[in-house]
């Protein structure tokens, strides 16, 4: 897990990635605190997409990326820096390239639909681990991570 570049504030964008060739997460509703959106942005084509959890489009992607992409992207510089997430997403940057909407100008691609279940669900599973109690001893489902050793 890389450590944030800044500290993010979990409430807008609790679920943040870089993974399987696009930048997204779940950017929660302005309108309705029960709705999130899964928000995807495809490295290369720039293709976007933005749905509720069941696949539902948003209302805001008319013709230009949504605010929750907008959001996205502000947490991913946060959570990653403006200059890694350019180079995932294979955006020509330059030394301008300091927040989210730098990097939502520099877009060229369009609306391309993307199924929301794998993020979402991937984001519920990194929410049950928030559920485990705090311990040193090994966590069963992790195990597969390498191990941290510590430097002496």
């Amino acid at each position: 897990m890389t450590p944030p570049v800044q500290p993010r504030k979990l409430a807008k964008v609790p679920f943040v990635e870089l993974a399987d060739g696009r930048l997204q997460g779940v950017v929660s509703s302005g309108s309705d605190i029960d709705r999130v959106y899964v928000s995807s942005i495809t490295a290369g084509t720039h293709g976007y997409n933005c749905s509720t959890n069941n696949n539902r489009p948003c209302g805001g992607l008319r013709g230009a990326p949504c605010k929750h992409l907008q959001t996205l992207a502000e947490e991913a510089v946060v959570q990653y820096g403006a200059d890694r997430v350019a180079r995932y997403l294979r955006i020509e940057a330059g030394d301008d390239v300091s927040s989210g909407a730098d990097l939502m100008r520099r877009l060229r691609g369009g609306h391309e639909p993307t199924p929301a279940a794998v993020v979402f669900s991937r984001f519920l599973r990194h929410l049950t681990y928030l559920e485990l109690p705090g311990t040193a001893a090994p966590v069963a489902e992790m195990h597969w991570f390498p191990a941290v050793r510590a430097v002496r």
